[in-house]
């Protein structure tokens, strides 16, 4: 009967806010810690995922985090939201692991990891590249002209301002702003163009969560 209840319960508590449920938990009905699982699930993966750079791994950090969050909870004071909260005990759990998986090096990348990261190719990083390359062309296209060209001549084939200047028959600081205009009206289209696709960057979808809920939950259930 308790187990036939449950989704019942899970559903009426559905609109609690974040420090009712917690309240709950720690008055015993730890069945609703479900709910916090279940709504910063998409929020910590990201973190983890953006860290980690690896989806199985930045689960294991997620379950970690959430099983650290519930042995904590009772220090939750209500002083900064519950999902900051979280994110931060998700976001030090990634960071721990990347630290170890580095051998203790600072998490910080230095220059030969970025190249040494940058040199392992992949048909999927390649099939992405060439996704990015197509975005920027048509964002160069559609500058007018002589933006265009200032563009082209100065960051793509890497001239000198003096250089670049002396190409297109203008002075340095036209050139600079030419360019600075260029990057400007870039950056807009490109945000314009990635914009909607950010929604969905690293998404976590229902099959992941219900995977995460279960395997949380049964870790919590064997707490002693």
């Amino acid at each position: 009967m308790k187990a036939e209840n449950q989704p019942s319960r899970l559903a009426d508590a559905a609109q609690l806010d974040d420090e009712t449920v917690v309240r709950r938990v720690l008055a015993g009905e730890v069945a609703l810690f479900e709910l916090i699982i279940r709504r910063y699930n998409q929020r910590l993966f990201r973190v983890t995922r953006s860290v980690l750079k690896d989806d199985a791994e930045a689960e294991d950090a997620m379950q970690d985090a959430y099983i650290d969050a519930f042995g904590k909870l009772a220090t939750f004071r209500g002083e900064a939201k519950l999902s900051t909260w979280l994110t931060r005990i998700a976001l030090y759990e990634a960071l721990g692991r990347l630290k170890k998986r580095r051998g203790g090096m600072s998490i910080i990348d230095d220059e030969e990891s970025i190249m040494a990261d940058e040199s392992q190719r992949s048909p999927e990083r390649d099939a992405f590249s060439g996704e990015l390359r197509v975005l920027l062309e048509r964002a160069v296209d559609a500058l007018p002209a002589g933006l265009r060209a200032a563009y082209v001549l100065r960051d793509v084939e890497a001239m000198s301002t003096a250089e670049a200047a002396a190409c297109l028959d203008i002075g340095e600081d036209a050139l600079k702003m030419r360019l600075s205009r260029a990057r400007s009206l870039l950056r807009a289209r490109l945000s314009a163009e990635l914009g909607s696709a950010a929604a969905d960057l690293f998404g976590f979808q229902a099959p992941r969560c219900d995977r995460m809920v279960a395997v949380v939950m049964a870790a919590i259930a064997r707490r002693p």
